[in-house]
């Protein structure tokens, strides 16, 4: 039937090319309809309970998006007249900035003082009425530096306490409905920061917040493009060329993988995939997998044309022999692939779906283009493939020491299996980028000198309307307050009790001694009445209280922290307020506290979606290879790599996070690929012709040595070219999974043959043929 079909193909071979090309240009046009997310909202589903929270309490209070310019004055010191002056036309400037709702800065913090039986609430530093520089003179500069650094509000989130270093802090309400948001917020803010430089070159600004992050994600993307695709298809072409010896083999596999990249990101338009730093690194996978179909096919054919076979006859003998294993090692894949839509983050799903997309194309497009491009193609040259002699003596030293191979690889496999307790969940969400990326580095810096750009928001509910005034709701959450200021991990806590013991102290004649919770309900709002009413447009307080005033949001910023710290400081907090206050209703947000818990809900996730791919890809492979047994056999070599891989991983890095959860899984199907081709070749040596054990391993090396050794090389290298993503989670998927297909060939060439040897009986393999 294969025989028949092909030599169909060959016949019909300039129109299948034409046939090809036109569902493949058919489906690319879809690409026109991708677009990248720039949005970190991507990497949760909608029901996720973390982002349900943060959304929930984003209709409470304001939106708390934002672009914080950091400021460095060279001169050491933000406390002098040309910086404040500075600082304060940024603060102006940065109202600009599209969807701009709030700016906040040490110049425009709303200080307040009493007046006889008046309350005054003004900037902190004044404006000069001409508009002109700044005339203040030593005392007010060092009257102004000693309020700020002392106002909880302020220091270690807009002023350091060393006065080195300020931010200007811009709240975007970013409505969600077009992707030209975030880049027209982000290419505003730039511009502004170009021309305060200019204006003000003793100064260095850097720019930090959720919506640098948002556009930092298609910015790693493109990057990757630029950078990764042409070092991959160059580097794969070369590697196919040198060991195929062939020129027209190399072009027809290029040629096929294009194809296939065009039509499964093409679909992927047609569908409305999104684009994102993990759904960027799909090209490269199929690349990579698509190479595996074409090696096979090539390698079989140069054996035939070596050993005196015609170009037809060669290919047509390639398809009867590769069909079924082709069709199987893709079909794993597939599976493979498509195992990542259990994944908790969304891109992941996009991830899979398209590749799996990819590899399902590349074989049907070796199977049709391939056989019949290389048709149309000379046959340029007759060698047999570089390396025959050397798997020869490889497959004579597997035989001979079969016993301590078989022994070896398995204790190895074992003490590297006791390491992966090793390995941590250690996700910090904005080293995902990597420090080429000025997001990154830019928050670096701020965290080191500045402000944390981690940080969670507690919603603290009294019982009734206005109840935010009642002293025991105030005194509850003052004594939650003094507890995350004593935590070593909090950079700032944000707390609208420190407001009220200011106004408190100020209505009584600025006397320190009454810089305390006002002990009178009635009192206490009053004051804040009185306060509100003083705000100046944009600085309200909507962001620290509801519109009922019966919930305050406690915004608490950290250091740079792991999931597993995050998680650990957020549960520790809770117990603490059920222990402590619990007549307070909490809960928790914010998009520290959803990235940190995302990687263990994913890692949970692809258990269940790894558990779920093995058991159809073993069912696929039993009926495959007609046996049990050997369906039985070919999961040891196949499971072995990524637990010996993630040993490995514990040894030397010992951190996991949402990138290497989905490791297992989608490798599950690419290891099989190896396994599939030898023990396919294993059984026709031994239902076909006859051969005993170690004949048929011979077979099998002999005629599929060479080729799992080339494509386990591309796939090493293309895994290897995606572990230089600028986006870690992809920079991390793309080593570790190298790592578990050089170990899945290293055990599939040394474990799997001594195990076929040990577990098969002659006579019965006979009796069977």
């Amino acid at each position: 039937m294969v025989e028949s079909y092909t030599r169909w193909i060959i016949r019909w071979k300039y129109l299948v090319v034409l046939l090809t090309l036109a569902i493949t240009f058919a489906a690319a046009f879809g690409g026109k309809f991708l677009s990248f997310s720039n949005d970190y909202r991507m990497f949760f589903g909608e029901d996720n309970p973390e982002l349900l929270a943060f959304e929930k309490m984003q209709k409470v209070f304001n939106k708390n998006d934002n672009i914080m310019f950091v400021v460095t004055p060279k001169s050491g010191s933000v406390f002098s007249n040309d910086t404040l002056k500075a600082i304060q036309e940024l603060t102006e400037k940065a109202w600009q900035i599209p969807y701009s709702t709030r700016v906040d800065s040490i110049t425009n913090y709303q200080h307040t003082t009493a007046e006889e039986d008046d309350l005054v609430v003004d900037d902190l530093v004044p404006t000069p009425d001409d508009d002109g520089p700044l005339q203040l003179n030593d005392e007010d500069l060092l009257r102004i530096q000693a309020i700020a650094i002392s106002e909880p509000t302020l220091v270690n989130r807009l002023i350091s306490p060393d006065s080195k270093y300020t931010g200007v802090n811009v709240t975007v309400q970013l409505p969600g409905e077009k992707l030209t948001e975030v880049p027209e917020a982000v290419a505003k803010a730039r511009a502004i920061r170009e021309e305060m430089l200019k204006k003000y070159p003793q100064l260095e600004i850097r720019l930090v917040g959720l919506a640098m992050m948002n556009n930092a994600f298609p910015e790693a993307s493109l990057n990757d493009v630029k950078q990764l695709y042409p070092l991959a298809l160059g580097f794969i072409i070369l590697t196919l060329f040198v060991l195929l010896r062939g020129l027209s083999g190399t072009i027809a596999t290029f040629i096929m993988i294009i194809l296939s990249i065009m039509t499964a990101m093409g679909i992927a338009g047609w569908i409305g995939i999104r684009l994102s730093p993990p759904v960027m690194s799909a090209p490269i996978m199929i690349l990579t997998m698509a190479i595996a179909d074409a090696v096979h096919l090539l390698v079989t054919m140069r054996h035939e044309l070596a050993i005196g076979l015609d170009k037809n006859k060669s290919i047509i003998e390639s398809m009867r022999i590769n069909f079924r294993p082709i069709f199987v090692t893709s079909l794993t894949t597939v599976l493979g692939f498509l195992s990542l839509n259990f994944s908790d983050a969304p891109p992941f799903h996009d991830l899979g779906n398209i590749a799996a997309i990819g590899v399902a194309f590349a074989f049907v497009y070796s199977i049709t283009f391939l056989p019949a491009v290389v048709a149309i193609l000379p046959a340029t040259g007759r060698k047999e493939v570089a390396g025959k002699q050397m798997m020869s003596r490889f497959a004579e030293f597997v035989i001979r020491y079969q016993k301590p191979l078989l022994i070896g690889n398995t204790l190895g496999v074992l003490v590297l299996a006791a390491f992966v307790p090793l390995n941590e969940l250690n996700d910090k969400f904005v080293e995902y980028f990597d420090e080429t990326i000025e997001f990154r580095r830019d928050s670096d810096y701020a965290a080191e000198n500045l402000t944390g750009v981690y940080y969670i928001d507690f919603a603290l509910e009294a019982q009734e309307p206005g109840g935010i005034s009642d002293p025991a709701y105030l005194a509850a959450v003052q004594k939650f307050v003094q507890y995350l200021r004593t935590e070593p991990q909090v950079k700032h806590v944000q707390a609208i009790s420190d407001t009220f013991k200011r106004l408190n102290k100020n209505m009584h004649g600025d006397d320190p001694a009454w810089y305390r919770l006002p002990e009178e309900r009635n009192l206490a709002a009053q004051y804040l009445l009185l306060y509100e009413m003083s705000l100046p447009y944009g600085l309200d307080l909507n962001n620290q209280i509801n519109l009922d005033k019966s919930a305050t949001r406690i915004a608490v910023t950290l250091d740079t922290l792991s999931s597993n710290e995050v998680i650990a400081f957020d549960d520790d907090a809770k117990r603490w307020l059920r222990e402590n206050t619990p007549e307070l209703k909490v809960y928790s947000s914010g998009p520290t506290i959803m990235f940190a818990h995302l990687g263990m809900r994913n890692i949970h996730s692809m258990l269940t979606g790894t558990l779920v791919a093995l058991i159809f890809i073993s069912a696929t492979l039993i009926l495959f290879l007609g046996s049990f047994k050997y369906g039985f056999i070919s999961l040891l070599p196949n499971l072995t790599p990524a637990l010996a891989a993630f040993g490995l991983w514990g040894i030397t890095v010992g951190q996991v996070g949402i990138g290497l959860s989905i490791v297992t899984g989608m490798t599950l199907g690419i290891v099989v690929d190896d396994t599939v081709h030898f023990l396919s070749k294993y059984l026709r040596a031994r239902r076909e012709k006859g051969l005993g054990a170690e004949d048929a391993v011979r077979y099998a090396f002999n005629s599929v040595g060479i080729a799992l050794v080339v494509t386990s090389v591309v796939l090493i290298a293309g895994f290897m070219i995606l572990a230089q993503s600028h986006f870690y989670l992809n920079s991390s998927m793309g080593l570790l999974t190298s790592i578990v297909i050089a170990l899945a060939l290293f055990i599939d060439l040394t474990f799997l043959p001594p195990l076929l040897m040990k577990f098969s009986s002659y006579s019965k393999e006979k009796q069977h043929a």
